[in-house]
């Protein structure tokens, strides 16, 4: 066994699920990785194995990856049934293979929700995220001269958590850790980031309103605050932001149920 601390190569076996593709059958496939070192990050493991496989002529296990920094949210993956694997506050390429010992068997697999189809082996279609920020989570200003930067105070205490919520990635940990599914972190983060500041005001009500409806029609789950979101999302977002969304959208729903009908409307029995 080696030492979490120590520096020298031990070997692991990768169990990874592999599916050519969402209408295919899939099935978890067993790959032995030696001399692997402790200064390894988890995708650099990936890769590694990948060059063993495309040198054997097999095909390479798909997975996406792009910043490998812990700012784009692309390298979604389970890990031992968590979200990212081991650690708190880390996506995946953050997670280094010090965390795993030597003859540890570590299982790789995607994120699972019908809100995420799979599209291949570790990899799954999160546009539905996309779908929700479409919805509402932009403000609309005129374009032009920028303002001076003082021009709009902000309370120290807004700002802090707007900054907070704006720290979300999009990544979907929040959903796959879920037993429901359910995108509330994902979304409670995108409403507050602009609610919590003037210039998301005008539209606060419209906003909260669509892309929680949006987040409906995708085939998201509903909360039922066992809050694993927040403990397996890689930036720490508090689960506290989803309250904030709910009385928000209590808000516009009350108040929507008053306004007037469009003009030319016609009321039906």
């Amino acid at each position: 066994m080696v030492a979490e601390n120590s520096t020298q190569p031990f070997g692991v076996t990768l169990r990874v699920w592999r599916q050519a593709g969402p209408a295919a059958p899939g099935k978890f496939v067993d790959y032995p990785a030696t001399n692997v070192s402790p200064h390894m990050s988890f995708l650099e493991l990936l890769d590694v194995v990948n060059d063993g496989l495309t040198l054997k002529g097999e095909e390479p296990i798909a997975f996406a990856h792009d910043c490998r920094e812990g700012i784009c949210g692309t390298c979604s993956c389970t890990i031992n049934g968590k979200p990212h694997g081991p650690g708190h506050g880390v996506a995946t390429c953050q997670i280094y293979m010090r965390a795993f010992k030597d003859g540890d068997v570590i299982v790789v697999e995607p994120f699972r929700a019908r809100a995420f189809p799979l599209v291949k082996d570790l990899v799954v279609d999160r546009s539905a995220f996309d779908q929700i920020i479409q919805a509402g989570g932009f403000i609309s200003v005129r374009t032009g001269a920028a303002p001076d930067a003082n021009s709009i105070p902000v309370p120290k205490t807004d700002a802090d958590l707007a900054m907070d919520a704006a720290a979300c990635i999009g990544c979907g940990a929040c959903v796959a850790a879920c037993k429901n599914a359910s995108a509330m972190l994902f979304v409670a983060a995108k409403v507050s980031q602009l609610g919590l500041l003037p210039q998301g005001q005008p539209e606060r009500d419209s906003r909260v309103l669509a892309m929680v409806g949006t987040m409906d029609a995708l085939g998201f789950g509903n909360c039922t605050n066992q809050y694993e979101c927040s403990a397996a999302c890689p930036k720490a977002i508090s689960h506290d932001f989803i309250a904030r969304m709910n009385r928000d959208y209590l808000k516009a729903s009350v108040r929507a149920s008053f306004k007037p009908a469009p003009s030319g409307a016609t009321g039906g029995a």
